[in-house]
């Protein structure tokens, strides 16, 4: 099965290839064994702050906890426990990714978007801030906002998780508009890249996205137990995210910073050098 309508994917590598963006780099050969080498994601604790996610989906498995964010009529926000599964199928796709890349992971989610990919900047902000709060190891944040108002408090939720020991990896808008929060420095920005190889990953030397990921044209888990093929930045994101918790398995210390320079280090279009080398 697939989407109807795949966007125009604005923050992506669609039209160029790898070979098109070559980056060389002072640094130690071997990075991506060093970095996630072995590594199942094993007692690192994951949060994808999205639709919600199906329970035991075949390709997603147990969730060690799930939790929606609720509005009451004042205009307050509460995070709770929840029952209730994936209201479109957009977080379900996004932890079967991380589920493929990092099988051992402990993966919850916190359910901010409704029917339709309905959602609000508010509720939006009270789930990353929660997941901040419960200091998960990786949050998937498959979303943004394009509500100004909600950008200064994203900032600094962001800074806050960065320091921390949160590392927010956060999908590129689809489209050419400026949204939060994949544009600050303190989060992990991904778009997607049209390449077959499902574990290939690439480094953009032109900002703002800094990680191009498989996320055209790729199988995804969906609602009812099925998988569907679809195209969005929302899909590269979990398998950087995935990455991250496989490194933060074997290097526990690492911080949001160490996590970019791994990834920058290991990706496929980084040819690295001798450290101080030419």
């Amino acid at each position: 099965m697939s989407t109807p309508a795949a966007p125009a994917l604005t923050w992506s590598l669609r039209g160029r290839s790898p070979d098109d963006i070559p980056v060389t780099a002072a640094g130690l050969e071997g990075t991506p064994q060093w970095a996630w080498g072995g590594s199942t994601g094993r007692g690192v604790r994951v949060c994808v702050v999205d639709s919600g996610v199906e329970r035991d989906h075949p390709l997603v498995g147990p969730l060690a906890g799930s939790y929606v964010v609720l509005r009451d009529a004042d205009g307050t926000t509460r995070v709770e426990p929840t029952e209730s599964g994936d209201t479109c199928g957009h977080g379900t796709a996004c932890a079967g990714i991380i589920r493929r890349t990092a099988p051992d992971c402990e993966l919850s989610s916190v359910r901010v978007l409704g029917e339709r990919f309905s959602g609000t900047g508010d509720v939006l902000l009270a789930g990353l801030r929660w997941a901040v709060e419960q200091r998960f190891d990786v949050i998937n944040l498959s979303l943004s906002t394009t509500r100004p108002k909600f950008a200064e408090a994203l900032r600094s939720l962001a800074d806050d998780a960065a320091f921390a020991g949160s590392a927010i990896v956060a999908s590129a808008h689809n489209t050419p508009v400026e949204s939060f929060p994949w544009r600050f420095s303190s989060v992990i920005s991904v778009g997607s890249h049209q390449e077959e190889d499902a574990e290939l990953y690439l480094y953009n030397p032109n900002p703002p996205v800094e990680f191009f990921a498989p996320g055209q044209n790729v199988t995804v888990p969906w609602l009812g137990g099925a998988t569907i093929r679809t195209t969005g930045n929302s899909f590269a994101t979990p398998y950087i995210a995935g990455l991250c918790a496989r490194a933060l398995a074997k290097h526990p210390s690492l911080t949001t910073f160490g996590l970019k320079t791994a990834l920058y280090l290991a990706a496929a279009n980084v040819h690295v050098t001798n450290r101080g080398g030419e």
